[in-house]
Order: structure tokens, then sequence, then C-alpha cells
């Protein structure tokens, strides 16, 4: 399904808002495009209407009856069916911006010439000569008279359509707003919701800030489309459509000369999507990559400060930086090329076809212009070029949503899987490896047939030297990733017959580098779970010993916590990680390098902790520190992504293996120390 129908498609849901509000738009640009039908009514019947043939009436009998030199007058038009006349009829003609009264029928077409009292009307078949009066100010005014109430009765009408026109367009504004932020509120929450079932070695290779790209800058753009483009190319079509209809009212040929419009805007917008795609896929990409740079060099300040890396860094910005301006710059070319001045263009050359059809009409005798069919073709006209105008700025907006609206679609295409968080019954934490292998890409093993079983309760560490695969055994455990062959079991059960939620939903994990969020030291414990009491929490806190420095806060355990914890240190976010496992109450309890990086007064401290946590718990243990894992259970000895070694602390010693020169290397370092 192509980009323009997967967007329409978000917007089906929203339908309803979406045609009223079109509705709205229809009804608002009728009423406005009755104007210039409006004016030529008022100018052509009304303020040059007193021009052409009056018939001589008896009496005055109505508003519409004009006296002159005590005879009694009124338009031919406005002559009732049987009304009495009397001595027949006369007629006003206006030669330059003086009128004329003939008493006489005086053809209404044709060349008019005055001189002196004589009137001089030249027609294709004759030349006739009239008597005429020249009409004064005052003789002229009772004439006008009659026009008054209807031109303020139309003008009124016209007033009333442009405040009921002003109603209906305020709603389609609100309507159409508020559906394209419904519409773009839906797809920012179903990507952000994508985000959490694409696997997680997606987000490996993909810089943070380009995905945050694709979710805030990236359905921006196609808020635009729905909330400012939609409706303005609606309104332009809608408008246009009405103008051309009012143009064949007025007059079908120039309206059909005026279709040719149509197929020069279809193609002008063809070529600038050509282009404009082209432009705009390297300027949003450009833009991702922006914001990955700045979102890395933010987070890697301390470390690009500390080896005076600001120069380089800035060189590496800038470089992005001056690719998005030159393709901005190419856009803004393109855009200059087919916006305004090309519309004016057009409009010239239209104003000159107009001006040459009416112009050569006019040298015809026979012509009957008149002057508010002029108006309202002119007017016409000028209303025509500004949805004209409307459309083509929105062509670089239309191009940057259908990017955007690709690189959205794009990441919503990426396979995830379904989120499902049904309850499976806890279990007991008896895990079994069998015969597993993993590789994070195609066959490069990090795990070779790796095979092993930990009995619920039971503390098991995993040791080796780096890139021996220990971490690679919590990921395929935790279900970060799924190994290519062999069967991981807990309780028995394959976990792949269940969800990966469900997989961790008894199961708590603590990292070397615990991450926590902003909020409160309380708020990082529940995790904002209902299931979990602030009084559970605070328990938790209290268990591993982390209200020891809590309460020296000014505000203890509602303290506010910054963006990844920087304000505590590495040891008391590691005891506040400790309490946010404790209170999950996990059945296995994931201990990534939970010591590697603590000082030895804190290690103390977190040891204390550790021990309350693994209470009843299947405990897996990565170690760095042997000093750590010699009351485990079982300690497996991994190299290369094998298992070399296994048994308890003193036998692994007595074997003098790998895991023997391990701690004498660590013993010696001590000593040294």
């Amino acid at each position: 399904m192509s980009t323009e129908k997967r967007l329409a498609a978000y917007a089906f849901p929203f339908k309803k808002q979406i045609l009223i509000g079109l509705l709205c738009l229809i009804i608002a640009v009728v009423l406005e495009l009755a104007g210039p039908l409006i004016a030529k009514r008022v100018i052509d019947e009304h303020i040059l209407g007193i021009e052409g043939t009056w018939n001589h009436v008896r009496e005055q009998d109505d508003r519409y009856t004009v006296e002159y030199k005590s005879k009694h007058f009124k338009r031919s038009d406005r002559m009732e069916r049987g009304e009495a006349t009397s001595e027949g009829m006369v007629t006003i003609l206006a030669v330059g911006s003086s009128y004329y009264f003939i008493n006489d029928v005086v053809p209404l077409e044709g060349e008019r010439q005055i001189q002196d009292d004589t009137l001089t009307v030249k027609t294709a078949e004759s030349e006739q000569q009239f008597t005429a009066n020249k009409l004064s100010l005052a003789e002229i005014y009772p004439f006008f008279k009659p026009e008054q109430r209807p031109i303020l009765y139309l003008l009124s009408l016209y007033v009333g359509l442009l405040v009921i026109a002003g109603f209906f367009q305020f709603y389609q504004t609100f309507l159409l707003q508020k559906a394209s932020n419904q519409i773009v509120r839906k797809m920012r929450n179903d990507l952000f919701e994508h985000t959490q079932r694409i696997p997680i070695n997606y987000f490996v290779d993909q810089p943070a800030g380009k995905i945050v790209a694709r979710i805030t800058n990236d359905t921006e753009a196609i808020r635009d489309l729905y909330e400012r483009v939609l409706s303005i190319i609606v309104t332009s079509v809608i408008y246009m459509a009405g103008i051309f209809v009012a143009l064949f009212i007025l007059d079908a040929r120039l309206a059909l000369w005026c279709l040719l419009l149509i197929p020069l805007i279809w193609g002008w917008m063809k070529l600038y999507k050509h282009f404009g795609t082209k432009y705009n896929q390297v300027i949003r990409s450009t833009i991702s990559e922006i914001n990955g740079n700045i979102n890395e060099a933010i987070q890697g300040m301390p470390i690009i400060q500390a080896f005076q890396r600001e120069k380089k860094t800035k060189q590496e910005f800038e470089k992005l930086n001056q690719k998005h301006f030159i393709y901005q710059r190419k856009l803004v070319k393109l855009s200059a090329l087919t916006s305004y001045n090309l519309v004016t263009v057009f409009r010239n050359i239209a104003f000159v076809g107009f001006i040459w059809y009416f112009g050569s009409a006019s040298l015809e005798p026979t012509s009957a212009i008149s002057v508010g069919l002029l108006y309202a073709f002119t007017d016409y006209l000028t209303r025509l070029f500004e949805p004209v105008t409307d459309i083509v700025n929105q062509l670089p907006l239309i191009e940057q949503a259908r990017v955007a609206g690709s690189r959205v679609f794009t990441l919503l295409d990426h396979k995830g899987e379904d989120v499902t968080d049904d309850k499976v019954e806890r279990y007991n934490g008896h895990i079994r490896f069998d015969h597993v292998w993993f590789a994070y890409k195609e066959e490069d093993y990090v795990l070779r047939d790796i095979s092993f079983e930990i009995k619920p309760g039971e503390t098991a560490a995993f040791v080796g030297y780096t890139g021996s695969g220990k971490s690679s055994i919590m990921n395929v455990l935790f279900r970060f990733y799924d190994p290519q062959q062999g069967i991981i079991t807990i309780d028995g059960y394959s976990t792949l017959d269940w969800s990966r939620q469900q997989t961790r939903s008894y199961m708590g994990i603590v990292l070397q580098d615990p991450f926590l969020f902003s909020g409160t030291i309380i708020s990082n414990v529940t995790m904002n779970d209902p299931a979990i009491s602030i009084d559970k929490a605070k328990q938790a806190l209290k268990a591993v010993g982390a209200d020891t420095f809590i309460e020296k806060l000014p505000n203890q355990y509602e303290a506010e916590v910054g963006e990844g914890g920087t304000t505590f240190s590495l040891g008391e976010r590691q005891l506040i990680s400790f309490a946010r496992a404790l209170a999950f109450d996990p059945a296995i309890l994931i201990l990534d390098e939970a010591t590697a990086n603590i000082d030895t007064e804190t290690e103390a401290m977190i040891q204390k902790a550790l021990e309350i946590l693994k209470i009843g718990r299947t405990t897996l243990v990565i170690a760095h520190r042997l000093s750590t894992i010699q009351q485990a259970n079982t300690i497996f000895v991994l190299d290369h992504g094998t298992i070399k070694e296994k048994g308890d602390h003193n036998t692994l010693l007595q074997a003098k293996g790998i895991y023997y020169h391990m701690y004498q290397m660590q013993q010696s370092s001590k000593s040294a120390v």
C-alpha cells in the first residue's frame, strides 16, 4: 500500500468529523462566492439599471415610479402584466459620465455619440439619430432613488452571508484540526507502542536519536499535513470548483479556457514531487542523524571534554548541518521556481487573455457586455488564483509529510511481536538450558551447545573472560533474544511457549550500571505499578539498606530523581535498583555484574542487600569479582561460548583450571594493592 493510501487509512476512523468539516467548508465557500454575483446584480440592475427603456404611467402607484416634469415613469422591466401606461415609452442612456433623456425607444446596443442635443447610435444594420435632453444631478437623482432600498438589501444579504460563512468556516477549521490532532495522536501512540514490540536487536543497530526523530519530528510533519495542508488543499479545490461553476454561469466559453489551469497545476505538482521527494528524503534522514549526533554528544559530554574532543565533535556536527543546509537550499530553489513567481506569470497571462477576449468582443457593434459582468469576471479570475497560490505553497509541506510518512511506516512495518500481559502461574524458577546455540549475527555463535540446570532457590554464578558469553546467557534467558538452536525451559515449560512478557513476569534484573527514570525514588521502585504500594516500596528500600542515605535527603523517599539518576552515586543507584527488584518479588533474579564498579566499602553494604534479595529465589549472577560468588551453589566457567568448568568455589579451586587461575590473579592484585 502506498504512503498516501496509508495516510488516508489513518484518517478513516475520523471520517465523520472530517466529512462534517468538509461540509461546513463547502457551505462557507458557496456563501462567500455569492459575493461577485450579488455585486453584478447591484451594478447591472440597480447602479446602472436606470439606463434603458421607461414606460409612461398614469399615476405614482408604487415606490418604483419616478416623477419627471410632472409625468410619471417606470422601468420597463418592472412593469407588471396588465399595468396601465399612457403615452408610450422613453429611454435613458449614459454617454460618458452624463445621462440623457430621449422621448423615444433607442437601441441599447451600438456605438453612441452626442453632439449638442443630438444623439447618434450606430449599429451593424443602421445609424439612427435622436433628440436627447441632458439630465442634471437633481433630475437624475429621482431615477436612482428607487434603487437605494434593493442595493441596501443586497449588501445586507451579502454581509449576512459572510457572517454565516464565518460561522461555518470556524467549525470546519475546528473539526479538521481536531481530527488531525487525533490522527497524529493515534499514529504516535501506535508508533511508540510498536517500539515496545520490536526485538531488542533493532535498537542496538539504531541510534536513539533517529528513533526519537521518527516519533516526534516525522509525526509533526504529518500533523501539518492533516491540520494545515488537508484543509487548505480541500478549501482550495472546493473554492476553485465553486469559481468555475460561477464562471460557467457568466460565460461558458471563457470558463472552458480557464479549465486549462487544471492540467497545468497537475503537471506542476508531478514535477515538484519528482524533485521534492529526493531532497526531502535526504533532509529527513539528515535531521535524524543530527538528532542522533546531538543525543550522543550530550550523553558523552564528560568524555568529550575529558579527552578534549570538542573541536572534532563540532566538526562532525557541522558536516551534518552543512549537508542539511545544502539540500534545504535546493528545496528552497525548487519552491521559489515553482511557487508564487510562476503563479504570477499564469495570472498575468490569464488577464491578458481576459482583456483580449472582452476587448475584441467590445469592438463588435452588437456587443452587450455589462459593467457588472466585467466586474464579476475580474473578481472571480482574481479569486481563482488565490487557491492556486495556496495549493502551490503547500507542495513543500506535502512532500515533507509524504517522506516523513514513509519513514514512519517503515518503522511500523518492522516485524514486531504482540505484547501479551496475560498472567501465567508463578513459576518456581527451575531453569534448564538444553543444547543452546546463539548468535547475534548469522553464524557467528557466541553460545555453543550450552547445557546446564539450576534448581529452584539455588544461586548459580557465571564467570569468564570478556567475550566468553556470560551476558549472552542472561540475554536469551530474559528473552531479549531467542536462541537459534536448543531449548530453554522454566519449570519444564519452554520459554518459547510463552510471550516475552509472560517469560519475564516473575524475573527481576539488576544491571552493572543501573538506570533510574525521572521521577522520585518511590516511583523508581514501584515503576508506577499499582500492585506495589508505597509502604511496600519503602520496606524494600529499608531491607536493602538504602534508607541510610535516603532519610538524609530533604524530601527523603519523595526526593526527585534526575534523568538517569546522575544526582546519586553509583552505589546509591545500585541499592535503589535492588529495592526495585525486591519490591517486584521475582522468582528468578538476574544480577549482571551488579558489584563490578562498586568500591570496597559500598560492596559490603551491597553484599548484605544481595543476601536479602537471594532468599527464596533462583539467582543467576554474572560475576567480575570472584570474592562475591564464593557462596554460590554452582559456578559455571565459560570460555568462547562453551562451559569449560562447573562446580562450587572449593571444587573449582582444587581443579586448578581456568577458575583457579582467575582467582589467583585477583588475589595477586589485592595483595599488590
